[in-house]
């Protein structure tokens, strides 16, 4: 029976990331991957000789090179990257539309106050407020893990439809939460989005996805794929180890896990041992998505349409949650990958349309009525897009959807939502002894945070 120091479900971002500090400290460690690719929520595939990624729209947290502080120095520095070697290219710029109001903001963050000057002035000395008591928090304060968003933006704000343009973006990029967020979630997004800001390597995930893997092989770790985790073992309320899908065991010292809360206490749940059966109350999230993507024989930039990312809503009044339709047409992101501020232009035009799903309408259909259905709302999400870009459609050349199908299969959570569940655990601790949280229900999102999750959690409990 195969033993290391440290097991790790998911070969996601957390994953490969904690494997790797962990490999830098001479530890046994092995990633166990279900499926036969990596990276999880933010992976990719090729369709009709076209690249696709899952998940990435952009790396958030960007720091110009030699910055010596922030998310993403922490993270070169942890698993000893170069600045350059991520390739980063910073974005053109990108707005948040609501109904007769604009904010555009880009990484340098006064622009984004220079908006809200312009189009909120009597809001904006309370504004500049909150973005000091933004950067006063303290993240050990137990009482302001007990505090959500909309209660201290309400609180701190005086226009409603502000404080829904602030929200947009962050519950778009990080919300597990319907029509809300932690606001510990929130301080963290709002720096990473409107303090720092979007970037992206011109290969897309596959060239962060390779960096990781190959670092994490050269320093010795194991990675299994088709290797999934069909129960987790435990003895006395501690971890051991788990059984695979087709019965091998494998013991371990510690297990982080980046499935989920509720996935991964499901998998605890024949171990026969009595400390099970008072298990936690986490419940899957049900906030999902369906994303279209189309390939167009032109540059965006050629179309009149420059922005990076705009995130909007047809209603002042923005709704974030699982909708009664199969996919919400009130609200969206358009993304293009196109418009960074790359040196050349990308080879093909390519436009991404993100909405809000029903996550039973899709996980229901039959294989048949699914297909069909992918394009009825392909067309309808991006009709709905059009006040915010120019019409694309006559320069369509190939096209794909993905959904919350698509979701749980990259990533296992139950009901393929991006974010998880809705309150995380920030101290990554579950009810078993020697079995961890990582990733995307531990509380680090994005792919700079999921990175830092996987690390944070390394250091915490299994390099002591």
């Amino acid at each position: 029976m195969e033993q290391f120091d440290t097991l790790i479900i998911g070969a996601g971002l957390s994953g490969l990331a904690a494997g790797i500090r962990l490999a830098y400290y001479e530890q046994s460690v092995c990633i166990l991957e279900r499926h036969t690719t990596i990276g999880g929520l933010n992976s990719f595939y090729r369709l009709r000789g076209r690249n696709h990624d899952v998940g990435l729209h952009a790396m958030t947290n960007y720091v110009p090179k030699g910055t010596k502080v922030g998310p993403l120095a922490k993270l070169l520095k942890q698993l000893r990257f170069r600045w350059e070697d991520f390739e980063l290219v910073e974005q053109n710029g990108s707005r948040v539309e609501f109904p007769g109001k604009s904010l555009r903001f880009s990484n340098d963050s006064e622009l984004l106050y220079s908006e809200i000057q312009r189009e909120f002035p009597a809001e904006f000395e309370r504004f500049m407020a909150l973005v000091a008591r933004l950067d006063a928090i303290d993240f050990g304060d137990t009482e302001l893990a007990k505090l959500t968003a909309r209660q201290v933006l309400s609180e701190s704000l005086g226009d409603p439809l502000l404080v829904d343009m602030l929200l947009c973006p962050l519950m778009f990029y990080g919300s597990a939460q319907p029509d809300d967020m932690e606001f510990l979630q929130f301080a963290i997004m709002f720096r990473s989005i409107f303090r720092e800001g979007f970037a992206r390597p011109r290969q897309g995930i596959r060239l962060i996805l390779k960096l990781l893997t190959r670092k994490y092989k050269e320093l010795g770790g194991a990675l299994k794929l088709r290797a999934g985790v069909s129960r987790i073992v435990s003895e006395g309320g501690r971890a051991v180890g788990v059984v695979l899908d087709d019965g091998t065991e494998i013991q371990a010292k510690r297990i982080l896990s980046s499935a989920g809360a509720f996935e991964t206490w499901r998998m605890c749940g024949q171990g026969g041992d009595e400390s099970l059966s008072q298990g936690p109350s986490d419940q899957p999230g049900d906030i999902t998505f369906v994303e279209t993507l189309a390939a167009i024989n032109k540059q965006p930039a050629d179309l009149g349409y420059r922005d990076t990312i705009v995130f909007y809503s047809h209603s002042p009044n923005f709704a974030y949650r699982n909708p009664a339709e199969p996919c919400d047409l009130s609200s969206g992101i358009i993304c293009s990958p196109n418009n960074f501020q790359y040196d050349e232009p990308l080879d093909e035009g390519m436009v991404r349309i993100t909405a809000l799903a029903n996550k039973d309408y899709w996980m229901g259909l039959s294989e048949e009525t699914y297909q069909a259905e992918k394009r009825v709302w392909f067309d309808k999400i991006v009709e709905s897009s059009l006040p915010f870009i120019p019409d694309f459609r006559p320069h369509v050349v190939d096209i794909d959807t993905f959904t919350p199908r698509t979701i749980r299969k990259f990533t296992g959570h139950i009901h393929g939502s991006v974010y998880g569940a809705p309150h995380k655990r920030w101290d990554g601790k579950t009810p078993l002894e020697e079995l961890y949280l990582i990733g995307t229900d531990q509380g680090y999102l994005g792919i700079v945070g999921s990175m830092l999750s996987g690390i944070s959690m390394a250091n915490a409990y299994a390099l002591r």
